[in-house]
């Protein structure tokens, strides 16, 4: 290596910082999504959680008693969202086009029907995901939302802790008997 190529180096090594701030959740998290703990002990409320969440049609992935913490998801296929990066794969449930053209002539055509074709199999699937901490002094739930492609390209993602969620999420925990819950 020639040695006069190393300062240059190090200058440019000198240029890579580290972020001044972590990521934060945007939107941010509704204050709703935040309430005291009732009397009920840490296992009875998670216990009402993991059945609230489980009514809501949410499948428990994980439960952690010593961290009091409850994770949840749900997915669901979202028909007629298609390929997101081509405009000309995209289908409707109950129909699709076509322009096109070839040896000198122009074509074009529409297919009606249910399914289109290929639509059946290029459905995007959402993803939802809930975790929920039970401290010593409050609740918290934090949830979000992810859309894949067909082909299980993550094509968005955002923060999805609103306050109607919550507020919902926390009437059906509450409204569980504290005695066992099975």
């Amino acid at each position: 290596m020639r040695l006069w190529l190393l300062p240059f180096l190090l200058v440019l090594a000198g240029c890579q910082a580290s972020p001044s701030t972590l990521p934060v959740a945007e939107p941010r998290p509704a204050a709703e999504c935040r309430w005291p703990v009732d009397d009920a002990s840490p296992e009875s409320l998670l216990r009402r959680a993991v059945s609230a969440l489980e009514a809501e049609g949410f499948l428990v992935r994980h439960t952690t008693l010593s961290l009091g913490l409850v994770s949840a998801e749900r997915t669901r296929i979202l028909p007629g969202h298609g390929d997101f990066d081509d405009p000309w794969e995209r289908h409707g449930i109950f129909g699709s086009y076509a322009l096109g053209g070839g040896r000198g002539g122009v074509v074009s055509g529409v297919m009606i029907g249910f399914g289109s074709g290929g639509s059946l199999t290029r459905d995007a699937t959402e993803l939802e995901r809930v975790s929920l901490v039970a401290g010593p002094e409050e609740v918290r739930v934090s949830r979000d939302i992810q859309l894949f492609d067909w082909r299980g390209d993550l094509r968005r993602s955002r923060s999805a802790s609103s306050a109607d969620f919550c507020r919902r999420l926390r009437s059906a925990i509450e409204a569980m008997p504290t005695g066992e819950v099975p």
